[in-house]
């Protein structure tokens, strides 16, 4: 098993100033540039590359008093979890919070495999800027805990408008609706397509988690979306194309090596990016290829059917509390993958990732499996103070 610490910060103990994070030790990865340090991001591509500056993220943690522990090993850009070990500082102690780039889900299902709340915020809360990944449109900075509390001041720290990213909100988000003061005035709206497929130990674990809520006074609502298997869909061919093109840049001009032999610049761009890239990645890339330059119209038709997808699913958080998802905490473990085996842990968390709702996991607790929320936009506060409430009900329940 690789070490926890892929990079410990050579300085674990320095002066930090008073703030809301004061002495919080927060772990990175390698796809959230820490000036000085190593960021490869995972990737060949990388190799050898240092950040030249902070992340926004990371600034920002050290301005709020954070610790800044070093770095863990994440999957190639951080795509999918295979050989990430995404969480593991939270669960051994080593840490208590840790960023996790979340682009179809990753920060969530570690947190469920590590037993701790994670976060992936509304889209256009968090700065991106500093982040390392392929999927501009879906990649967050995903947040992963021990507690909400962590949580929540992780979140107001991290939040907030950054002159230097344009793709944010320039105004604060409005103040949280309060919580219905009795959890039987809570409402919880559940996708019965969402189950389909699931492997059956899963789908056991979410029912029983429903029904221990239900029998708690939550109010279960089913919102039946015959096209809910279009979000897995819409993810491969928007988020394949857009990464097909971000990747583009490793071309051993600047970063990665170079490999010898090519006889013009068409065979160095070539003969790099074949070897800057592992197998998943690469099939993620080949893939987005195709519909960029192949099947451009089937591209267009997801992004029309991505932003009926997401009026939908804003419709359904807005008649609900929150939408509860199930949440696999398991992820293939075998080298030899194919790219649809490594994508398939995710099959319940790509409605956030193309939608850009705010989601947070729940560790599972007894014999209830972990799940998730998903709320409206902008509405990460609340949907943190509704998960500690709901996570509270299940461990009472044990």
């Amino acid at each position: 098993m690789p070490p926890i610490a892929l990079f410990e910060n050579p300085d674990p103990a320095p002066t930090v100033p008073d703030g809301p994070l004061h002495g919080t030790r927060v772990a990175l990865q390698p796809t959230v540039s820490v000036a000085g340090w190593p960021t490869d991001a995972g990737s060949a591509a990388l190799a050898g590359f240092t950040a030249l500056e902070d992340a926004t993220v990371a600034q920002r943690l050290r301005q709020a008093g954070a610790v800044l522990t070093g770095l863990t090993r994440a999957s190639e850009f951080g795509f999918g979890l295979h050989g990430s070990q995404a969480g593991a500082a939270v669960r051994s102690g080593a840490a208590d919070a840790e960023l996790v780039l979340d682009m179809m889900g990753e920060c969530r299902v570690a947190a469920a495999r590590a037993g701790a709340f994670g976060l992936v915020p509304s889209v256009g809360l968090v700065s991106r800027l500093g982040l390392i990944g392929l999927i501009p449109s879906m990649e967050r900075c995903g947040l992963l805990a021990r507690s909400c509390g962590t949580l929540r001041t992780l979140l107001a720290t991290l939040g907030g408008p950054d002159g230097r990213d344009f793709t944010l909100d320039e105004t604060p988000p409005p103040a949280p609706a309060p919580l219905p003061a009795d959890v039987r005035d809570v409402t919880l709206g559940v996708i019965p397509q969402a189950l389909d497929g699931l492997p059956a130990g899963q789908a056991a674990g979410f029912r029983a988690a429903l029904a221990r809520l239900a029998a708690a006074g939550v109010t279960v609502r089913e919102l039946p979306l015959p096209e809910y298997e279009l979000f897995a869909l819409v993810h491969m061919i928007v988020g394949s194309v857009e990464a097909s093109s971000c990747a583009g840049r490793y071309d051993s001009v600047r970063y990665g090596r170079r490999p010898p032999g090519a006889k013009n610049w068409n065979d160095m761009y070539l003969g790099a990016r074949g070897a800057a890239f592992g197998l998943r990645v690469k099939s993620f890339l080949i893939q987005g290829a195709f519909f960029q330059f192949e099947r451009y119209a089937a591209y267009e038709n997801a992004c029309r059917i991505r932003a009926r997808l997401a009026a939908a699913a804003q419709r359904f958080v807005s008649e609900v509390d929150a939408l509860a998802l199930p949440l696999a905490d398991t992820v293939p473990e075998d080298a030899a993958a194919t790219l649809a085996q490594a994508c398939a842990p995710f099959a319940a968390t790509r409605l956030a990732s193309v939608t850009g709702l705010p989601a947070l996991a729940l560790p599972a607790a007894g014999a209830c499996g972990a799940l998730q929320l998903v709320g409206p936009r902008l509405g990460d506060a609340r949907l943190i103070a509704l998960g500690e409430t709901l996570a509270a009900l299940c461990q009472e329940r044990n």
